[in-house]
């Protein structure tokens, strides 16, 4: 068990379509921590003990990434929408004993976060999402500034086996890429932690099934946010983080953008990179017990 994980127990839930692996650690209400790209659960290391300290943490590895499974793929890459992402993580909680629950998501577990929240609304109380717009409003705004920065949107969503084929030839050439080159402090990521990013991608089902991922971002879960775009809400509170100095703060306007999905929205920027649980935990945690503790017409329970 890496450090700040050393309280939790580790967990395999069996869900409909595969296996998710997780921690769980604390009293008190329910959250979910859901990671992003490179990572696993281990991202919240620096966050899930101070949260523990109130709350019962489940942090999980999205199916896909880290010792979750690996189900096979189908040609419209429907095991690897966030729907399913979703659905996997909801089986997840109702299985551990929670009906309801706060999720904070960064990067694409945020983006299974909001899923979550709009397929299953009688489950989540609170929402947190940490540096990102929805799939589909990335999509419709993308430019060349938008091709060139989130290029690794393109290259992993191109057709089997290109991408898998060239990660395997050189897995921590895209780990420590994604690490550096989106952080300001590179720092912040531990030997160890680096270490256990970087194995997943030595796995070709792994590699296989983020690349599955990227494909169904760019038609499932796109067409998915396009069908629900002005007909279905986010009915629960919900908290907008971002990095201040990152593509979210320079090409959106992150609060008016998530008011046209949610109806109660609050957030800030944060002075990080885009790992803000890794970069900026202090701040991200000070956020988020403001958040999951404060009073709202939905509460945590």
């Amino acid at each position: 068990m890496l450090a700040g994980f050393e309280d939790f127990a580790e967990f395999d839930v069996p869900t409909s379509g595969t296996t998710i692996h997780g921690v769980r650690g604390g009293t008190g209400p329910p959250v979910l921590l859901l990671h992003g790209i490179p990572e696993t659960h281990v991202m919240w290391h620096r966050v899930a003990p101070r949260l523990a300290e109130r709350f019962t943490v489940i942090a999980t590895d999205l199916r896909g990434f880290g010792a979750s499974g690996t189900p096979p793929s189908t040609p419209d890459h429907a095991p690897y929408c966030m729907r399913a992402i979703a659905l996997d993580q909801a089986e997840v909680m109702r299985a551990l004993g929670y009906e309801r629950f706060a999720v904070v998501g960064h990067d694409r577990g945020a983006r299974c976060a909001y899923r979550m929240a709009l397929d299953h609304p009688q489950a989540v109380a609170r929402l947190a999402v940490l540096d990102i717009v929805p799939t589909g409003d990335a999509f419709d705004r993308a430019d060349r500034d938008f091709a060139l920065g989130y290029w690794v949107w393109s290259f992993l969503a191109a057709p089997e086996p290109v991408p898998e084929r060239l990660i395997a030839a050189a897995p921590s050439v895209l780990v420590d890429h994604m690490l550096n080159a989106w952080s300001q402090a590179p720092d912040a990521f531990p030997p160890e932690v680096r270490a256990a990013y970087g194995a997943q991608f030595a796995d070709p089902d792994t590699v296989h099934a983020v690349c599955e991922e990227y494909r169904a971002a760019a038609t499932l879960d796109y067409e998915h946010d396009r069908t629900d775009r002005g007909r279905r809400r986010i009915t629960c509170p919900t908290l907008v983080l971002w990095s201040a100095a990152g593509p979210v703060a320079e090409w959106y306007e992150p609060l008016e953008l998530w008011r046209t999905w949610a109806d109660d929205v609050r957030g800030a920027a944060i002075d990080s990179g885009h790992f803000l649980p890794e970069e900026a935990p202090d701040e991200t945690t000070r956020h988020l017990f403001d958040f999951l503790t404060a009073t709202a017409t939905t509460p945590l329970l």
